[in-house]
């Protein structure tokens, strides 16, 4: 059996793309990317299978069977790597190491797996800023976690629609949620994580997305495009937010923080300048005293009835003038 998975996956390998490529997910190039893929269904994995998809044929980079060695290609071998390379958690993200322009393109990812069958998500990698800056929100909404959240995008009533087209928008990356296409009622099988649910009707003025007990991590961008059958386009984004009640008590429990430390630092300035006041003044004090004392014997010493002064006076000898007279006897008659 494994044996002939493996044949397969040399026949999915050199089978030439002989029509147009669509994408599940587009993602950012950088110098470490990531490439998602998770598998999200139920049964037991038998084979993986990684390959990079261009107009000059398939590539193979890696090929995963729980019963035999990993297999990566020569020109991968020290440039990718898995994150989880096991049955158990179906995931087989690829991990890339200094990525360089050569590695745009269209990558697929292939699941092989008993009794499903065969799964496979593409992943295309292109060379761009920020998806979010291309995708201005117009909207806000918020929901609580568990709820089942419905995003809604009111579609032009003169216009005749042929596509609508659900995703959420990253910094990094875009993943498909849901592609309707109205004119033959078919839709696009979303390869997302995280299970969404939206309608499909032709002649609906309105599209709704609806995500099932919400989690911190639907929190997001995300964007409706629609286009009519003269290939108009026009596009909604809302911008989601999931508040946790953990994450509220924690900003509350920082708020609180914060305000009892500004407190905090408001009384030891107070201490410092009342501290530095009295400080002053002490300095100020035994400076006074002496000019005190100074101006006080200045004005003793001015003072006529100042004790120091009629101290001194009676140490001081006094002269008197006085007219003097003759000794000689007076006559006597």
């Amino acid at each position: 059996m494994a044996y002939f998975m493996l044949l397969l996956a040399i026949l999915h390998v050199h089978k030439a793309p002989c029509e147009e490529t669509f994408w599940d997910t587009v993602v950012q190039l950088s110098e470490t990317m990531t490439l998602e893929c998770v598998y999200p269904l139920v049964g037991n994995l038998t084979q993986v299978e990684w390959t990079k998809i261009s107009s000059k044929g398939t590539v193979n980079i890696a090929i995963y069977n729980p019963n035999h060695p990993m297999h990566i290609d020569p020109n991968y071998l020290h440039k990718v790597h898995f994150l989880n390379s096991t049955a158990e958690f179906h995931n087989m993200s690829l991990s890339f190491n200094n990525a360089s322009e050569e590695d745009i393109g269209t990558y697929s990812c292939l699941f092989h797996s008993f009794p499903s069958g065969s799964w496979e998500k593409k992943i295309k990698v292109v060379q761009s800023d920020s998806f979010e800056i291309t995708a201005p929100s117009n909207g806000y909404l918020s929901a609580e976690p568990g709820q089942n959240v419905t995003l809604s995008c009111q579609l032009p009533r003169k216009w005749s629609m042929q596509q609508v087209i659900w995703e959420k928008v990253q910094p990094h990356q875009i993943d498909i949620l849901d592609s309707c296409n109205l004119s033959p009622g078919t839709r696009f099988k979303s390869k997302y994580i995280r299970k969404t649910w939206s309608n499909c009707s032709q002649g609906s003025m309105q599209s709704v997305l609806i995500i099932p007990n919400a989690v911190t991590a639907d929190s997001g961008l995300y964007r409706c495009r629609f286009e009519n059958s003269t290939e108009e386009k026009e596009t909604i984004a809302i911008r989601l937010i999931i508040s946790d009640g953990g994450t509220n008590k924690h900003f509350s429990f920082l708020i609180a923080g914060g305000s009892v430390s500004l407190l905090l630092v408001i009384l030891i300035i107070i201490i410092i300048i009342f501290y530095n006041r009295r400080r002053r003044r002490q300095v100020r004090t035994p400076l006074k005293e002496p000019r005190d004392k100074q101006s006080k014997v200045a004005t003793n010493f001015r003072n006529p009835t100042s004790p120091i002064q009629s101290i001194n006076d009676e140490k001081e000898e006094i002269y008197v003038n006085y007219p003097t007279f003759s000794r000689r006897p007076k006559t006597r008659f």
